[in-house]
């Protein structure tokens, strides 16, 4: 397997600076050593092993935003943006990673105590500690006011019952948080869920099987089952019944970190193809000499540039600390959208050989789909768009 994407000092997106450029430039030898001489084994076994989480922790490329109290440098959002990008373009089953370092790290950092933050934060730079977050429950989708797991205070416990499913970084995770529904009485305007912080030997948790999947096979998925599972007060994260809120005000990063990636793939399946058809032949003549194959390449390379120029201006909105909740949420419903619609093309252009294992578009056209599903269904999405829109 081969990294396509050559560095380039000459990066001209305007939030990237020279030391972002050499954050990129680091991670991406680190990656080229530590991660794709042995990703296709990965996928065979099903899982990241946790050596690579503690290798990538020590040399100082997770949560790099945290304070310096904690571990981190205090580094801004693009330091994420490049992680993002340059685990992607290793294969999209290192997402668990992103998630792990700026989807549920930044819960702990706005939410928590003092406490939690010494006790959790420094773990999860030093990829000591994996963490996932579950909110997903079987049959709920992605209605998170309708959360049926239960968390019910008893002598300085919420016991609680439930079970979710579809969680990344699930099945290994040391920590997870949990979207539970602390005031049963409450209606869906009013809340009543909260985020509570449970340690994987928690009495009372269990781990269902390691779901497999069509795609992003060592991205470790799993159900979790809670049966009266004990977890002390002090492990609640923010304020009992808020739990809807914090999520709604990190639902911006998260789908533009959703959105990022999945753009980013679509680089690669358009980098895989042009390479492809410059050596492959057909009818005597290379692929890549048809006005078919030409228009093609021209339409993917023309979404992927708009895709960039709205996502670039995104980033720089989020880092400045708008409200773009609308906008990103159009950016992921676009982008993973058109990335689905960008592996059938480079599948076509790889004819035959785009059904062979061994190939990495074969691997992008699998991993893909499942990415219109994050952070709400488009159609969850789509809700939101057209009421916010004033629809």
């Amino acid at each position: 397997m081969v990294n396509t994407m050559a560095f380039n000092k000459n990066d001209s997106r305007s939030f990237l600076t020279e030391e972002h450029l050499l954050f990129k430039q680091s991670i991406r030898e680190f990656l080229d050593k530590e991660a794709i001489p042995f990703y296709d084994q990965w996928e065979k076994e099903g899982e990241v092993p946790r050596s690579f989480w503690k290798k990538i922790g020590n040399n100082g490329f997770l949560c790099p935003w945290l304070d310096v109290e904690f571990g981190g440098v205090g580094a801004d959002f693009g330091y994420s943006v490049v992680l993002a990008e340059e685990l992607e373009m290793v294969g999209s089953a290192l997402v668990g990673i992103s998630i792990h370092s700026d989807v549920v790290a930044p819960y702990i950092a706005s939410f928590g105590t003092l406490d939690q933050k010494q006790r959790y934060l420094p773990k999860f730079i030093s990829g000591e500690m994996i963490s996932a977050f579950a909110m997903t429950e079987p049959g709920m989708g992605s209605e998170l006011a309708n959360i049926q797991t239960t968390a019910i205070k008893k002598d300085g416990y919420y016991i609680v019952n439930g079970a979710k499913t579809f969680i990344t970084n699930g099945f290994k995770a040391d920590l997870l948080i949990v979207a539970c529904k602390t005031d049963l009485d409450a209606v869906p305007s009013n809340d009543g869920i909260s985020l509570l912080l449970i340690d994987k030997d928690t009495p009372g948790l269990t781990r269902g099987r390691k779901l497999e999947k069509a795609g992003q096979n060592s991205s470790e998925t799993a159900e979790l089952f809670f049966d009266d599972a004990s977890v002390p007060v002090g492990n609640i994260l923010g304020e009992e019944g808020k739990g809807l809120s914090y999520i709604m005000q990190k639902l911006q990063q998260e789908r533009l970190m959703c959105a990022i990636g999945s753009l980013m793939a679509a680089k690669d399946m358009l980098h895989l193809t042009m390479n492809f058809i410059k050596e492959r032949k057909a009818i005597g003549k290379k692929i890549s000499k048809f006005n078919n194959a030409q228009f093609t390449i021209a339409e993917i390379a023309t979404d992927i540039q708009l895709g960039r120029t709205f996502v670039d201006g995104l980033i720089c909105k989020h880092m400045n600390g708008e409200n773009i909740i609308t906008e990103v949420s159009m950016a992921k419903y676009w982008i993973t959208e058109m990335s689905k619609r960008i592996s059938e093309k480079c599948m076509q252009l790889h004819d035959g050989y785009g059904n062979m294992g061994d190939y990495k578009i074969a691997r992008r056209h699998r991993d893909i789909p499942v990415t219109t599903f994050y952070t709400g269904s488009d159609e969850i999405v789509k809700t939101l768009i057209a009421k916010n829109i004033g629809f």
